[in-house]
Protein backbone atom coordinates (compact mmCIF):
# COMPACT_ATOMS: atom_id res chain seq x y z
CA UNK A 1 0.00 0.00 0.00
CA UNK A 2 1.23 3.56 -1.27
CA UNK A 3 2.09 5.68 1.65
CA UNK A 4 0.93 9.07 0.52
CA UNK A 5 2.05 10.77 3.43
CA UNK A 6 5.70 10.07 2.32
CA UNK A 7 5.06 10.53 -1.21
CA UNK A 8 3.78 13.95 -0.07
CA UNK A 9 6.82 14.62 2.48
CA UNK A 10 9.45 13.96 -0.74
CA UNK A 11 7.66 16.36 -2.97
CA UNK A 12 7.15 18.92 -0.97
CA UNK A 13 10.19 19.22 1.38
CA UNK A 14 12.23 16.15 1.53
CA UNK A 15 13.24 15.23 -2.27
CA UNK A 16 12.11 18.98 -4.11
CA UNK A 17 12.73 19.01 -7.71
CA UNK A 18 14.18 22.51 -7.70
CA UNK A 19 15.85 22.90 -4.26
CA UNK A 20 17.17 19.31 -3.57
CA UNK A 21 17.56 17.67 -6.88
CA UNK A 22 18.57 20.40 -8.43
CA UNK A 23 17.07 19.97 -11.65
CA UNK A 24 14.84 21.98 -14.09
CA UNK A 25 16.93 24.92 -13.15
CA UNK A 26 16.64 26.73 -16.84
CA UNK A 27 12.85 27.71 -16.52
CA UNK A 28 13.73 27.41 -13.09
CA UNK A 29 15.96 30.91 -13.52
CA UNK A 30 14.76 32.10 -16.17
CA UNK A 31 11.00 33.04 -16.17
CA UNK A 32 10.62 33.63 -12.28
CA UNK A 33 10.71 37.42 -12.50
CA UNK A 34 7.30 37.61 -11.90
CA UNK A 35 4.63 35.77 -9.49
CA UNK A 36 2.88 35.20 -12.95
CA UNK A 37 5.67 33.94 -14.73
CA UNK A 38 6.23 31.73 -12.25
CA UNK A 39 2.75 30.21 -11.40
CA UNK A 40 2.16 29.86 -15.28
CA UNK A 41 5.32 27.61 -15.72
CA UNK A 42 4.71 26.36 -12.89
CA UNK A 43 1.16 24.76 -13.45
CA UNK A 44 2.43 23.93 -16.66
CA UNK A 45 4.70 21.54 -14.99
CA UNK A 46 2.80 20.54 -13.07
CA UNK A 47 0.14 19.24 -15.08
CA UNK A 48 3.02 17.53 -17.37
CA UNK A 49 3.95 15.68 -14.22
CA UNK A 50 0.54 14.24 -13.50
CA UNK A 51 -0.50 13.50 -17.12
CA UNK A 52 2.77 11.82 -17.87
CA UNK A 53 3.04 9.91 -14.71
CA UNK A 54 -0.45 8.44 -15.13
CA UNK A 55 0.15 7.43 -18.67
CA UNK A 56 3.24 5.78 -17.75
CA UNK A 57 1.64 3.92 -14.69
CA UNK A 58 -0.71 2.55 -17.01
CA UNK A 59 1.64 1.37 -20.12
CA UNK A 60 4.42 0.67 -17.92
CA UNK A 61 3.59 -3.70 -18.16
CA UNK A 62 3.66 -3.36 -22.09
CA UNK A 63 6.93 -1.61 -22.20
CA UNK A 64 9.99 -3.27 -22.92
CA UNK A 65 13.13 -2.49 -20.83
CA UNK A 66 15.01 -1.54 -24.46
CA UNK A 67 12.62 1.38 -25.27
CA UNK A 68 11.12 2.19 -21.88
CA UNK A 69 13.15 5.57 -22.08
CA UNK A 70 12.29 6.68 -25.94
CA UNK A 71 8.70 5.84 -24.83
CA UNK A 72 8.59 7.91 -22.02
CA UNK A 73 9.99 10.94 -23.97
CA UNK A 74 7.38 10.89 -26.46
CA UNK A 75 4.84 10.43 -24.16
CA UNK A 76 6.19 13.39 -22.24
CA UNK A 77 6.69 15.68 -25.65
CA UNK A 78 2.78 14.89 -26.46
CA UNK A 79 1.55 16.47 -23.24
CA UNK A 80 3.85 19.19 -23.32
CA UNK A 81 2.22 20.05 -26.80
CA UNK A 82 -1.05 19.39 -25.79
CA UNK A 83 -0.43 21.83 -22.92
CA UNK A 84 1.42 24.50 -25.22
CA UNK A 85 -1.40 24.21 -28.10
CA UNK A 86 -3.89 25.30 -25.12
CA UNK A 87 -1.33 28.06 -23.95
CA UNK A 88 -1.75 29.53 -27.07
CA UNK A 89 -5.48 29.57 -27.51
CA UNK A 90 -6.33 30.37 -24.56
CA UNK A 91 -3.88 32.34 -22.20
CA UNK A 92 -2.06 34.14 -25.19
CA UNK A 93 -0.18 36.45 -23.61
CA UNK A 94 1.07 34.26 -21.10
CA UNK A 95 2.01 32.19 -23.79
CA UNK A 96 4.06 35.03 -25.55
CA UNK A 97 5.73 35.83 -22.54
CA UNK A 98 6.93 32.10 -21.43
CA UNK A 99 8.18 32.08 -24.66
CA UNK A 100 10.93 28.77 -25.60
CA UNK A 101 9.87 27.81 -22.10
CA UNK A 102 6.73 26.18 -22.71
CA UNK A 103 8.27 23.47 -25.27
CA UNK A 104 11.57 23.19 -22.89
CA UNK A 105 9.50 21.17 -20.21
CA UNK A 106 9.90 18.01 -22.83
CA UNK A 107 13.82 18.65 -21.67
CA UNK A 108 12.79 19.46 -17.72
CA UNK A 109 15.06 16.07 -16.08
CA UNK A 110 12.60 16.21 -12.99
CA UNK A 111 9.62 15.03 -15.52
CA UNK A 112 11.64 11.94 -17.31
CA UNK A 113 13.23 11.33 -13.53
CA UNK A 114 9.84 10.74 -11.97
CA UNK A 115 8.60 8.76 -14.80
CA UNK A 116 11.65 6.26 -14.88
CA UNK A 117 12.30 6.04 -10.82
CA UNK A 118 8.72 6.39 -9.92
CA UNK A 119 5.50 5.88 -12.01
CA UNK A 120 6.96 2.66 -14.27
CA UNK A 121 7.48 0.94 -11.34
CA UNK A 122 3.78 2.03 -9.17
CA UNK A 123 0.17 1.80 -9.60
CA UNK A 124 -1.92 5.07 -11.04
CA UNK A 125 -2.90 6.36 -7.95
CA UNK A 126 0.41 6.28 -5.99
CA UNK A 127 2.28 7.74 -9.88
CA UNK A 128 -1.09 10.69 -9.97
CA UNK A 129 -0.03 11.76 -6.66
CA UNK A 130 3.93 11.86 -6.39
CA UNK A 131 3.23 13.74 -10.41
CA UNK A 132 1.01 16.30 -8.59
CA UNK A 133 3.21 16.38 -5.27
CA UNK A 134 6.65 16.91 -7.61
CA UNK A 135 4.85 19.76 -9.82
CA UNK A 136 3.53 20.97 -6.84
CA UNK A 137 6.81 21.45 -4.94
CA UNK A 138 8.68 22.85 -8.18
CA UNK A 139 5.26 25.19 -8.11
CA UNK A 140 5.94 26.61 -5.04
CA UNK A 141 9.92 27.05 -5.55
CA UNK A 142 9.11 29.05 -8.65
CA UNK A 143 6.43 31.27 -7.27
CA UNK A 144 8.72 32.24 -4.12
CA UNK A 145 11.17 32.89 -6.19
CA UNK A 146 9.28 35.01 -8.44
CA UNK A 147 7.76 36.84 -5.49
CA UNK A 148 10.94 37.69 -3.95
CA UNK A 149 12.57 38.84 -7.39
CA UNK A 150 9.22 40.39 -8.50
CA UNK A 151 9.30 42.71 -4.91
CA UNK A 152 12.87 43.43 -5.14
CA UNK A 153 13.00 44.49 -8.95
CA UNK A 154 10.05 46.42 -9.08
CA UNK A 155 8.70 46.72 -5.60
CA UNK A 156 5.24 45.03 -6.77
CA UNK A 157 3.91 41.89 -6.43
CA UNK A 158 1.17 39.67 -8.92
CA UNK A 159 1.67 42.43 -11.93
CA UNK A 160 0.37 41.48 -14.93
CA UNK A 161 -1.97 38.62 -13.48
CA UNK A 162 -4.40 39.57 -16.34
CA UNK A 163 -2.43 37.74 -18.74
CA UNK A 164 -3.32 34.95 -16.88
CA UNK A 165 -6.85 34.99 -15.21
CA UNK A 166 -8.09 37.62 -16.91
CA UNK A 167 -9.04 41.05 -17.15
CA UNK A 168 -10.78 40.47 -13.65
CA UNK A 169 -6.93 40.16 -12.41
CA UNK A 170 -5.52 43.16 -13.05
CA UNK A 171 -7.54 44.60 -9.61
CA UNK A 172 -4.82 42.11 -7.89
CA UNK A 173 -1.88 43.89 -8.44
CA UNK A 174 -0.21 44.70 -5.17
CA UNK A 175 2.60 47.81 -5.30
CA UNK A 176 4.05 47.06 -1.69
CA UNK A 177 6.95 49.93 -2.32
CA UNK A 178 5.76 53.03 -3.92
CA UNK A 179 7.90 55.16 -6.26
CA UNK A 180 10.61 52.72 -6.22
CA UNK A 181 13.04 52.98 -8.89
CA UNK A 182 13.65 49.22 -8.36
CA UNK A 183 16.68 46.48 -8.06
CA UNK A 184 18.04 45.73 -11.25
CA UNK A 185 20.16 42.69 -10.28
CA UNK A 186 17.16 40.94 -8.29
CA UNK A 187 15.41 40.75 -12.34
CA UNK A 188 19.19 39.89 -13.59
CA UNK A 189 19.85 36.11 -14.18
CA UNK A 190 22.91 36.76 -11.21
CA UNK A 191 19.68 37.72 -8.46
CA UNK A 192 17.96 34.30 -10.40
CA UNK A 193 20.83 32.48 -8.74
CA UNK A 194 21.35 33.95 -5.58
CA UNK A 195 17.84 34.13 -4.59
CA UNK A 196 17.92 30.20 -5.59
CA UNK A 197 20.91 30.59 -3.47
CA UNK A 198 18.86 32.09 -0.31
CA UNK A 199 16.39 29.24 -0.20
CA UNK A 200 18.34 26.66 -0.75
CA UNK A 201 20.47 27.85 2.45
CA UNK A 202 17.30 28.29 4.31
CA UNK A 203 16.03 24.73 3.73
CA UNK A 204 18.85 23.34 4.75
CA UNK A 205 19.50 25.67 7.90
CA UNK A 206 15.89 23.74 8.55
CA UNK A 207 16.83 20.69 7.99
CA UNK A 208 20.01 21.13 10.36
CA UNK A 209 17.95 22.55 12.97
CA UNK A 210 15.47 19.35 12.63
CA UNK A 211 17.73 16.73 12.76
CA UNK A 212 19.52 18.99 15.80
CA UNK A 213 16.54 18.75 17.73
CA UNK A 214 15.61 15.46 16.67
CA UNK A 215 18.77 13.96 18.04
CA UNK A 216 18.38 16.33 21.78
CA UNK A 217 15.29 14.46 22.59
CA UNK A 218 16.30 12.04 25.39
CA UNK A 219 14.82 7.87 24.72
CA UNK A 220 12.61 7.24 27.04
CA UNK A 221 14.29 4.86 30.16
CA UNK A 222 13.19 1.44 30.34
CA UNK A 223 12.90 0.41 33.62
CA UNK A 224 13.88 -3.29 35.21
CA UNK A 225 10.17 -3.69 35.86
CA UNK A 226 8.81 -2.62 32.59
CA UNK A 227 12.26 -4.35 30.74
CA UNK A 228 10.58 -7.74 32.85
CA UNK A 229 7.13 -7.27 31.70
CA UNK A 230 7.90 -6.52 28.00
CA UNK A 231 10.00 -9.99 28.18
Amino acid sequence: MADFRAITRQGLWENNPALVQILGMCPLLAVTTTVVNGIGLGVATLVTLVLSNATVSLIRDWLRPEIRIPVFVMVIAAIVTAIELAMNAYIHDLYLALGIFIPLIVTNCAIIARAEAFASKSPLLPAIVDGFMMGLGFTLVLVALGSMRELLGQGTLMADAHIMFGEAARAWKVTVLDDYRGFLLAILPPGAFIGLGVMIAFKNLIDARGAKAARQIPEPIVTGTEAGSRA
